[in-house]
């Protein structure tokens, strides 16, 4: 069954003709014509005030741009970006270019992208290929003009850029020194690659360092992912009955804040430790087959496919809601849900309502898709600020580096971590304590004991 029956389709209709936004920018002494594609240029002026607000919450991020525009640290390195067009992203891009890079930004999910900070970007002098609402046509043709730049460093969310490279465009792995990758979904990917022996380059893993993952996968995913099902739905959900599919740290962001919040949560896991885990962190953890009978709202955030399945959606009742907050729109398997509805209908912008042939209606979120950037704004910038000075500080360390790596997959070296926390903690006014030499003396010798 087709997903479009009886959609109305003024609710998720995108222009088909988009308009190519030009624009000049000057480095040292010359004058560059950039061409972007964005859906509406005239958004620009609107984005630059939405950019300057992400920009005042990223004190982090903004050091090092100061830094990098003294530094100059990437010459005239093309950067090639599949990251959410957002308005922490523009920081990021903006900061790669004060130290000199070229940067070709794409987005990297088709309805993530925020319109009017793609045109600032745009106007800016930044190349954009991306716009809310592409077909996956549209999609990899905006990877692929990203990837017409030859860059030379990937950023990735998802791993879909690298992989096109290592699929299609292998022409390009030559001038490649290396890549980073920001989300779990992603590193499981190249991961996979490197164990394959697929992967042609380095890769920095900025997904799995601790000041990316236990703050932006806990605290980010968390709160916006609730902001996106709110913006969606505006159902109370206080005393709701919550399942939460996935226990890793984006999960367990979710549950507590959604605790927060008043709902009663169940958590549904496959690791026998992660379930352990949610047990004793005072959430109910039962199978899905028995969660999908009592749950008002469920949310996939695994980074694995067709969790919620046909057996699942039978058992569901009566306006159960659907979402997603893992990288891909595979996590809830939309044909099996299409298989049991006899129609469709678009109820307002992000929420679909699948009326099911046992007369029951199910509503699924924002196409499936990651409901946090799809409904609504993503994670709060504060937050990104960490992740994106981890992505600025690795490209500099890759620089310099590259020469001595293999085409593995790396983690984010220590003392970037560190540098980056000490940077938050003093951007927030906290100070902390030191360790004398005597304590670290104790730490690292094994002599001294009772």
């Amino acid at each position: 069954m087709s997903s479009r029956l009886n959609r109305d389709p003024e609710l998720y209709r995108f222009p088909t003709r988009f308009v190519e936004a030009s624009a000049r920018r000057v480095r040292s002494g010359m004058t560059i014509k950039t061409m972007s594609k964005v859906k509406d240029p005239s958004l620009a002026k609107k984005g630059k005030l939405r950019i300057e607000w992400a920009y005042r919450q990223m004190p982090v991020l903004r050091e090092i741009q100061e830094k990098f525009k003294n530094e100059r640290p990437f010459g005239k390195l093309n950067f090639g970006v599949a990251i959410h067009v957002t308005s922490e992203t523009a920081i990021l891009a903006k900061t790669l270019q004060a130290g000199g890079a070229r940067v070709y930004l794409s987005g990297c999910n088709p309805l993530s992208t925020q319109d009017d900070v793609a045109a600032a970007l745009a106007d800016e002098g930044i190349e954009v290929f991306a716009w809310k609402g592409q077909t996956t046509k549209d999609y990899y043709w905006c990877l692929n003009k990203v990837l017409d730049a030859k860059p030379n460093i990937t950023f990735d969310d998802g791993a879909d850029l690298l992989t096109l490279v290592h699929t299609k465009r292998k022409n390009l792995l030559k001038d490649i020194i290396g890549g980073q990758e920001e989300t779990t979904t992603g590193v499981i990917r190249l991961r996979a690659m490197a164990k394959d022996k697929a992967l042609k380059y380095p890769v920095i893993a900025v997904n799995d360092t601790p000041t990316k993952h236990m703050f932006d996968n806990v605290y980010g995913t968390g709160q916006s992912t609730i902001d996106g099902i709110l913006r969606a739905t505006n159902v109370l959900l206080a005393g709701k009955n919550v399942v939460i599919c996935g226990y890793g740290y984006c999960g367990r962001g979710l549950a507590n804040r959604m605790r927060g919040m008043g709902a009663k949560v169940i958590v549904c896991e496959v690791e026998p430790v992660k379930a352990l885990q949610a047990n004793m962190d005072g959430f109910s953890v039962m199978r899905l087959i028995d969660a999908a009978k009592v749950g008002d709202i469920f949310v996939t955030v695994t980074g694995d496919k067709h969790v919620i399945r046909k057996e699942h959606f039978q058992k569901m009742k009566d306006g159960a809601i659907l979402a997603n907050s893992g990288h891909f729109d595979i996590e809830i398997k939309k044909p099996d849900l299409e298989s049991l509805t006899k129609s469709i209908r678009q109820i307002k912008q992000s929420v679909e309502e699948y009326h099911l042939k046992n007369g029951r209606k199910l509503y699924l979120l924002a196409q499936g898709r990651l409901v946090n950037l799809a409904a609504a704004e993503g994670h709060p910038s504060s937050v990104m600020d960490m992740s994106f000075a981890n992505h600025a500080l690795c490209a500099r360390w890759l620089v310099k580096n590259y020469k001595n790596l293999k085409p593995e997959v790396y983690e984010v070296p220590k003392e970037i971590d560190e540098k980056i926390a000490r940077l938050k903690l003093q951007s927030l006014g906290i100070k902390i304590d030191s360790l004398s030499k005597e304590q670290k003396k104790y730490l690292t010798s094994w002599s001294e004991g009772t």
